[in-house]
């Protein structure tokens, strides 16, 4: 299976998306870009990209809304979705991955460091989906955040999603709360220990 290195970029700044499309396709991305919040999920639909880039100061929709409508729409496959933005409040972090967004990065940030994590970004979405658990009466789509247990469909919320897997990857194993907070949540959002 083919690694997906569609990039799609969403910016209010052309000069910004510019400037990332340029050093991006350079490292031998594809890459989209778009100022236009309306059009995303169209484009996502038919760009069909492994990794969506987008601001959270965007005029009309902003980034946290549009994470949200992103990981709401069943009809497509779900990427990556990395925050690219001037904004590094905690609580603005904290919001961004509550949303579903899967990094969040401030700017600036040197070219060679932003292709470098998208890379790694790749790699580690193409391992979760080459190695996609499937158990008995279990079906894990890890595209579309859902679960096909006996002929019936359900979508979960994302982090409810990423919990089911991990478990799901090593069946008749025990974890205590500390790893799977490490695996499921990473260091990057605070939670408390009654959220496991």
């Amino acid at each position: 299976m083919k690694l997906n290195n569609r990039v799609l970029v969403i910016d209010d700044d052309p000069d910004i998306l510019e400037f990332i499309e340029y050093n991006l396709s350079n490292e031998g991305f594809k890459v989209k870009t778009t100022t236009d919040p309306t059009i995303v999920v169209k484009l996502i639909s038919e760009f069909k990209p492994a990794i969506v880039i987008l601001d959270i100061m965007i005029p009309e929709i902003d980034g946290i809304e549009l994470c949200h409508i992103i990981r709401a729409n069943k009809n497509i496959n779900q990427p990556i979705i990395v925050f690219l933005t001037a904004r590094s409040e905690d609580y603005t972090q904290i919001a961004g991955f509550e949303a579903g967004a899967d990094d969040y990065i401030t700017k600036p940030i040197r070219p060679r460091l932003l292709s470098k994590k998208v890379e790694s970004l790749l790699r580690r979405n193409y391992k979760s989906t080459n190695s996609k658990p499937k158990l008995e009466k279990f079906d894990i789509d890890r595209n579309k955040f859902s679960v096909t247990f006996e002929g019936k469909t359900i979508f979960l919320p994302k982090k409810e999603f990423e919990l089911l897997e991990f478990l799901a990857m090593s069946p008749g194993s025990v974890f205590n709360r500390d790893v799977i907070m490490d695996k499921v949540w990473g260091n990057e959002t605070i939670v408390g220990q009654r959220t496991v």
